[in-house]
């Protein structure tokens, strides 16, 4: 099993009821895609974002976040976690992200898992100029398939967090892409 997998597997196991969940990072290419690159399986966490609301819905509703704490704790020796939660509006998505994204396959009991759909995961990998994430926006092109068109329509259409270094990344980002693939 992969550390994602690894993960995953001991939240599902520990929920008492159902929570969906969307993947997005590392965990999101090598769960989501055919054939991935190998070193994709070796990220040691897993990412998600959350739409407005859900994570005061998953305190009432879950023991979702215990969980979470138990498995960090559980996997910290191995220096595995799923720590990192983005509600909507710290990501750069498409206003329709939720209506497009891609269910996750896999023996899961309680958890209800998607990715990213391929232009808000092509997208959310423009919040950093670097080349690991370029790679990885490269293979999201590749993979999807993308298309210009579709590149230049989701750039043009995300919605970017207010903040100055994530505005500014995205910009410089986004013109590579739509240089690199006229």
């Amino acid at each position: 099993m992969t550390n994602a997998e690894t993960l995953l597997f001991a939240v599902d196991e520990r929920l008492s009821g159902i929570v969906e969940l969307t993947l997005y990072g590392r965990a999101a290419l090598h769960l989501g895609f055919l054939n991935p690159p190998p070193d994709y399986a070796l990220s040691r966490d897993v990412d998600a974002v959350l739409w407005i609301g859900q994570a005061e819905a998953m305190i009432e509703h879950t023991n979702f976040w215990a969980v979470i704490d138990e498995v960090n704790l559980l996997f910290a020796d191995q220096e595995l976690y799923i720590s990192h939660f983005f509600e909507e509006s710290q990501v750069i998505l498409t206003p329709e992200w939720r209506s497009k994204r891609v269910p996750v396959r896999g023996a899961w009991k309680n958890l209800n898992l998607y990715r990213l759909g391929n232009e808000d995961l092509f997208l959310s990998k423009l919040m950093r100029d670097d080349p690991i994430d370029r790679m990885d926006a490269e293979f999201i092109i590749r993979a999807g398939p993308l298309s210009q068109d579709q590149i230049g329509t989701a750039i043009r259409s995300a919605r970017i967090p207010p903040i100055p270094e994530i505005e500014e990344q995205f910009e410089r980002c986004s013109k590579r892409f739509l240089r690199a693939n006229t």
